[in-house]
């Protein structure tokens, strides 16, 4: 069985192949944007099932089904409400709010399976997906954090942090003001909660925010080491496997 992801936000896709991993489905493909995945699919094979994002760096993913008559099920994966969800489902296998939960994901996979013996090409009313997407509702992202100080609640602005990072088994935000503060959260749950464009995942233990970033520098064994505005407490290094997605990120 041929699986292909075609999700914009890398994070996202990584995790979700991660998670079919965990379901023996191997996704090697991976694509990201509307462009790439018309040219793809003019060169391949469709593959048996697509995981598919609604909205993508350079637009609708329902562009790519008006392009190419795509021979696939498909599963949403999108953070649209609720009603949208229920029309997209009318033709396709099903969806799946992120962040994407491990039971739902299971069912959705178990729901296609049961479809295999008599799939037919799936064909979707994009008229009917274009009526409900005139006024898309954008993917909301934190804008602050409320944090204990003391007996006090202080709320911080997500433009005002430098960097998020895990220590002691904590995870923690510092601030442009030079302080920091320990988040009732994780690492991995602010991967879906952190606007993608504003912070980078660049190891295991650190987010960084761009506007924060004020050099750049080559490391050992082909990383980097990035220098924030204020903060300075440990080297920030960029992990060799994510260096090349972190240049994208910049660009």
């Amino acid at each position: 069985m041929q699986v292909i992801i075609i999700e914009d936000e890398k994070p996202s896709a990584r995790r979700l192949q991660r998670m079919l991993s965990s379901l023996d489905i191997n996704a090697e493909v991976m694509l990201h944007s509307v462009e790439e995945s018309i040219d793809w699919f003019q060169n391949n094979a469709h593959p048996d099932l697509i995981f598919l994002d609604i909205q993508l760096s350079d637009g609708l993913s329902f562009e790519i089904f008006e392009n190419i008559d795509i021979q696939s099920a498909v599963i949403f994966t999108t953070a649209y409400d609720e009603y949208a969800l229920q029309a997209f489902k009318l033709n396709s296998i099903d969806y799946l709010l992120k962040p994407i939960d491990e039971d739902d994901l299971k069912k959705a996979v178990s729901k296609f399976k049961e479809r295999l013996p008599k799939q037919q090409a799936v064909t979707l009313d994009f008229n009917d997906i274009k009526n409900l997407l005139v006024n898309p509702i954008e993917r909301e992202y934190k804008k602050r954090f409320s944090v204990k100080v003391g007996q006090h609640l202080k709320l911080i602005n997500i433009e005002d942090i430098e960097c998020v990072y895990s220590q002691n088994k904590g995870t923690y935000v510092f601030t442009s003001e030079g302080r920091n503060y320990l988040l009732d959260t994780t690492l991995e749950n602010l991967e879906n909660e952190l606007e993608p464009d504003t912070f980078f995942r660049i190891n295991r233990k650190f987010f960084v925010n761009i506007n924060a970033i004020k050099d750049m520098i080559s490391y050992t064994n082909s990383r980097l080491q990035i220098k924030l505005n204020n903060y300075n407490e440990q080297d920030v290094i960029v992990a060799r496997e994510r260096v090349k997605d972190f240049k994208e990120w910049l660009e």
